[in-house]
């Protein structure tokens, strides 16, 4: 490793953290989504779902965030595409820093980024009657799960922002995991699904995540469903990681 790895890091991390701060208003259409969806479910169908609890905006909370983080990383994802196919990345190389640090930049960015969008989204929620009995551990808990699923999907955001041969393909990877949240138990239990859509619901990643979450924020007991979603993110996060180095390596 360079010995200056973690400072070249931080330059690029400070680089990327600029062009956020210069355009706001990406964080701001990323919680616009969600914080719709959070009104639209609260106010208009919350009255017609059963969950079984007496606050549907708590029962909702995780998979509104999840969302957001979702339609963050497509973000991630453009600024890479533009860094390649403006030739950022070869200008950088011919610097004397750890070629790395270039991508690694990106990717930090992007956990502050969507840090600071759930931050809006949970003040919003608490305006709108969000309330959580956790203590300061179960927070922590809440905080590296909504981390680790923030890296996993920024990974695979840097395979399609290195991959993609248009502006439209960039963007086009991230509405499958949008949608992803919806067939899960993060609006509805998915003891109300058909058996085959509950099928699918109940093994995927969102689910287990959701569930952990939902428990840690209600402090209620969490089982093995945290150690499935942690599996699910790890997993995602070395798969993702491994295969979004190759790219960047094969496309610089």
């Amino acid at each position: 490793m360079n010995k200056h790895f973690f400072s070249d890091m931080g330059v690029m991390v400070g680089r990327s953290m600029r062009h956020i701060s210069r355009s706001m208003d990406t964080i701001i259409t990323v919680t616009i989504t969600p914080i719709a969806l959070l009104l639209l479910f609260v106010y208009v169908f919350g009255g017609a779902i059963q969950t079984g609890t007496g606050n549907y905006v708590n029962y909702l909370m995780p998979g509104i965030l999840l969302i957001a983080i979702a339609s963050g990383i497509s973000y991630t994802a453009y600024r890479l595409f533009l860094d390649k196919s403006k030739g950022i990345f070869e200008r950088f190389h011919s610097m004397p820093i750890a070629r790395s640090t270039v991508l690694w930049g990106h990717v930090l960015t992007s956990l502050v980024s969507n840090a600071l969008s759930v931050v809006i989204i949970i003040l919003v929620a608490l305006i709108m009657g969000f309330r959580s009995s956790a203590g300061v551990l179960s927070w922590l808990a809440v905080a590296g799960i909504i981390a680790l699923f923030t890296l996993a999907l920024t990974w695979i955001a840097a395979i399609a922002g290195l991959s993609a041969k248009s502006v439209d393909g960039v963007s086009a990877f991230s509405y499958p995991l949008i949608f992803l949240p919806f067939i899960s138990s993060a609006f509805v239990p998915t003891e109300s699904m058909p058996s085959a859509v509950r099928a699918f619901a109940e093994n995927q990643p969102v689910t287990s995540i959701v569930e952990s979450i939902r428990a840690l924020l209600s402090n209620q007991p969490v089982g093995n469903e945290i150690w499935i979603a942690l599996a699910w993110c790890i997993g995602i996060i070395i798969v993702a990681y491994f295969f979004a180095m190759r790219a960047y390596k094969a496309r610089v």
